[in-house]
């Protein structure tokens, strides 16, 4: 699990769908005890996703962020279910919740109100636009936020329509800057003692993603290039290409490399062809610069639509051009598995209905393969020992249960 650096660390997770849960994943995937308190007989809403299932109401989605964790089902509009939560609190180093701005509030859990169960708390709150300025209010999901933030405006190209991230980026990313944000602070509560407010968005999160062009935008008052499939760097060698057999994307981006790729294409003389290549811009150093854009990549276009993909990729590779062949994500995967592509710990959880393969926390630490996690829990799975814990015994809880203030 990491470095199982927060063991010993409980987490009360309010927050349901992908941004919140990231973030508490994060934390279960570092050894935090994460409880993710559900609401009885539905649950968080991912449950409900496609019918992959892992197991009963365990879609390979929701499960994929929920590895780890514990479920308590426990009905908040009951006055005993709040209660509990407050018994709960007053034992948890983080608070995680990604309800509408003001909405935590009139259940009674606000910043204030736990803080005052548990003085050095780490308060997480996560929402579309964050807990302040007009935008606050509003809801907000992953598309909607790519939109109102520029993203959209970037991916395709000029004079096309606006395009969305192909997945929702912007959602996990504000998992993963929640999850860094909780650790800054539980490091300065081991240190100092000091609990912490933190006020996480979506829309911070997706600006962190684009911080180059952002900062570019805030200074000059411009809008970077739409370059579509092209690369950043503008030079001519970079860019995405239809193969015979599939696609192609490639960063010949300096003379060196754009040269090679020329020779593998058959194309030796293009890079000092002076009607192609600027080449006043080489002896300044730097990427290539086209002389005609349209005309040279035409040529290369031509040229690498005759080559296998597989093929084209393995002579770029062995000449040290940078370059992929575009594949499916399905197919990613399936090369990840074999262990010999990329370093990637690899780590299998065990259902009723499958295997589910997960790719641990993003990094290997200490040079050693993924330990394996309890897999993600059903509705109200832990209910009893979260209960129990807090010192409820068997007659209390069947109470609960009966009352339908818990579910197990």
């Amino acid at each position: 699990m990491g470095l199982n650096a927060l063991q010993g660390v409980r987490v009360i997770d309010l927050s349901h769908v992908i941004a919140g849960p990231t973030a508490s994943h994060y934390l279960a995937l570092e050894g935090a005890e994460v409880i993710k308190v559900e609401k009885p007989g539905q649950g968080d809403i991912l449950r409900g996703g496609p019918r992959d299932l892992l197991d009963d109401r365990l879609p390979a989605g929701f499960a994929a962020i929920n590895l780890g964790k514990r479920s308590l089902a426990l009905n908040l509009k009951q006055a005993r279910g709040r209660e509990l939560l407050q018994q709960l609190v007053a034992t948890a180093d983080v608070f995680i919740e990604n309800f509408r701005p003001g909405a935590v509030a009139r259940l009674g859990f606000d910043y204030d109100a736990v803080r005052a169960l548990r003085p050095d708390i780490v308060y997480a709150s996560i929402s579309g636009f964050g807990q302040e300025g007009a935008w606050g209010p509003r809801a907000a999901y992953d598309h909607v936020v790519q939109s109102a933030i520029g993203m959209g405006m970037l991916q395709g190209l000029e004079g096309e329509e606006p395009m969305k991230v192909g997945f929702p980026v912007v959602d996990t990313a504000t998992g993963m800057v929640g999850a860094q944000a909780i650790l800054a602070a539980l490091l300065r509560r081991f240190r100092e003692g000091r609990g912490a407010y933190l006020d996480i968005s979506m829309a911070q999160a997706g600006l962190q993603l684009m911080w180059p062009d952002a900062a570019r935008a805030a200074f000059n008052g411009h809008d970077a290039p739409r370059v579509g499939n092209r690369g950043f760097s503008g030079s001519p060698g970079a860019a995405t290409f239809r193969c015979a057999d599939g696609w192609i994307s490639t960063a010949g981006n300096t003379m060196r490399q754009f040269r090679a790729l020329c020779e593998v294409l058959g194309l030796p003389g293009l890079p000092d062809d002076p009607s192609l290549i600027d080449q006043a811009a080489l002896q300044r150093g730097g990427f290539l610069v086209a002389a005609d854009p349209q005309r040279l990549h035409a040529q290369l276009a031509a040229a690498m639509s005759v080559c296998a993909v597989d093929v084209l990729e393995s002579r770029l590779a062995e000449r040290e051009v940078p370059c992929a062949k575009l594949r499916r994500l399905s197919e990613v995967v399936a090369l990840a598995q074999q262990g010999n592509v990329m370093t990637l710990p690899v780590r299998k959880t065990h259902y009723a209905h499958g295997v589910m393969t997960d790719f641990g926390p993003g990094y290997k630490a200490d040079r050693q393969d993924e330990a394996p996690l309890d897999p993600a829990p059903r509705l109200g799975q832990h209910t009893v020992q979260i209960l129990q814990s807090i010192g409820l015994d068997t007659a209390q809880i069947d109470a609960l249960v009966a009352a339908g203030t818990v579910g197990v």
